[in-house]
C-alpha cells in the first residue's frame, strides 16, 4: 500500500494518507482508472503525501461513510502509521467528514476540497477566481454548522447563547457577508458577459462550444483549429477560464469558437453552481464538440458524466463526438472499438498532434450548416 512521497520542496507537510473508495456507484465504472484518476486529482495539486489505502465500499454509511469492519481496518492502518491527515477520493457530507475524524483521530479531507483548491490554482480570470472564491466559501459554510464542542451553546441557563454559539454566529454572518460581496462582484461581470451575448446573438455569428471530459484535448484541439495560445498539459484542469477564438474554414469566418471547463466523475455541486453563469453559455451554442479521448479505457463513462452534467445544466444541442488521440491507438484496436463507436452519431475520429490530424473534424464543420 505504500506510494513514494510526494513532496512540495521547502514545505512540511503532516504524515498524509490517500483512501481511494470505489462503490458500485461510482461513474467511472472501471476500479483501476478509478484511482488512477484520484492520483491524478492529487499530483496535479502538488499534494504531498506519505502513503495510499485503496479499499472497495458496498454502499456508503449515512453518518460515518464507512461500515464498521472497513472504518476499524482504516483506524488501525492510521493508528499504525501515524496518520495526521486523511484525504477520501469521494465527496464526503459534512457529518461524515466530522464522524471521520472522531474516528480515525486525525483532520480529513474529500474530493470536493481537492478540486476546489485546483480550481482556485487554475482560475486567472477575474470570473474564474470570482467563482471559485464562492463556491469556496460555500463549502467552507456547510462544514461550521454543528462543528465540534468549540461552537456549540456553552451555557447552561435557558435563553442565554454561550460564547460558542455567538462564535459560530459570528462566523456565518461574517461568511454570508462575503458570499453577498462575491455574488455581487459576479453580477456585474455576468452583465457584461450578458451584453457581449446579445450582441453576438444580434449579429447572427454563431458559436461553436468545445466540451468534455477533462485531460481529453480540448484545449488543443482549440489551439489546433483556431490558432489559439490556450495553455495544453498532459494534467486534470490544466485550464479553467473560457477562451474564445475566431473559427476560419477555406479563409472564411465560420463562427466562434470557445472551450469550457472540463467535467469529471462528482464534480462538485458548489462549483456547478459557481460556474452556471459560465456553462450557460452552452444553452447558446449552435454546435457542441463532445472531445473524448478514445485510449482512455473509461471513455464511455467519461462521455456518461458529460452527458449527466448537460442534462443537469438543460443543455440540448447538437452534439458531434469527437474522438480524439486516436495516434494512441493501432489499427487493430481502432477496428476492434468501431461496434461500440456506431452508437455515438455524428463522429468524427482526430488527433491534435497535426494539422493534418484534425481535418477531418475541419472538413465536417466546413460542410455543417451553423
Amino acid at each position: 500500500m505504500a506510494s513514494k512521497k510526494f513532496y512540495v520542496v521547502g514545505e512540511y507537510h503532516p504524515k498524509t494518507l490517500l483512501v481511494g473508495v470505489y462503490t458500485p456507484n461510482n461513474q467511472i465504472g472501471n476500479q483501476d482508472y478509478y484511482n488512477e484518476e484520484f492520483l491524478s486529482l492529487v499530483h496535479t495539486l502538488d499534494l504531498p503525501y506519505d502513503l495510499t489505502y485503496f479499499m472497495k465500499l458496498r454502499a456508503p454509511d449515512n453518518n460515518m461513510f464507512l461500515t464498521k469492519g472497513k472504518l476499524e481496518e482504516l483506524t488501525k492502518f492510521c493508528s499504525e502509521n501515524k496518520i495526521e491527515l486523511v484525504y477520501f477520493s469521494e465527496i464526503l457530507h459534512p457529518l461524515q467528514e466530522r464522524n471521520l475524524e472522531a474516528a480515525l483521530g486525525c483532520n480529513v479531507g474529500d474530493r470536493s476540497r481537492i478540486i476546489l483548491e485546483i480550481f482556485k490554482k487554475s482560475a486567472h480570470s477575474s470570473e474564474g477566481r470570482i467563482q471559485v472564491e464562492m463556491a469556496e466559501i460555500n463549502h467552507y459554510k456547510t462544514r461550521i454548522i454543528g462543528r465540534g464542542t468549540e461552537m456549540s451553546q456553552q451555557a447552561g441557563i435557558l435563553g442565554n447563547k454561550g460564547p460558542g454559539e455567538t462564535a459560530k454566529e459570528d462566523l456565518r454572518r461574517h461568511i454570508e457577508e462575503k458570499i453577498r460581496q462575491a455574488r455581487k462582484r459576479l453580477e456585474t461581470l455576468e452583465r457584461s458577459r450578458t451584453t457581449q451575448r446579445k450582441q453576438r446573438l444580434e449579429s447572427k455569428i454563431p458559436l461553436v462550444c468545445i466540451i468534455g471530459y477533462t485531460n481529453a484535448g480540448k484545449s488543443s484541439l482549440l489551439n489546433r483549429i483556431a490558432k489559439g495560445d490556450v495553455l495544453a498539459e498532459d494534467k486534470l484542469f490544466a485550464t479553467l477560464d473560457t477562451t474564445t477564438r475566431e473559427l476560419f474554414i477555406d479563409n472564411k469566418k465560420k463562427a466562434l469558437i470557445s472551450d469550457t471547463v472540463g467535467f469529471i466523475s462528482q464534480l462538485p455541486h458548489n462549483l456547478i453552481a459557481a460556474f452556471k453563469s459560465t456553462l450557460d453559455e452552452l444553452r447558446y451554442a449552435s454546435l457542441l464538440l463532445q472531445v473524448i479521448d478514445l485510449s482512455n479505457p473509461a471513455w464511455k463513462s467519461q462521455v456518461s458524466v458529460v452527458q449527466a452534467t448537460l442534462d443537469d445544466l438543460g443543455v440540448k444541442q447538437p452534439i458531434v463526438y469527437v474522438f480524439n488521440k486516436i495516434d494512441k491507438l493501432t489499427p487493430e484496436q481502432l477496428e476492434a472499438l468501431q461496434p461500440e463507436l456506431e452508437q455515438f452519431q455524428p463522429q468524427v475520429l482526430i488527433n491534435t498532434c497535426s494539422r493534418k490530424g484534425v481535418e477531418p473534424l475541419i472538413a465536417y464543420l466546413s460542410a455543417y450548416q451553423l
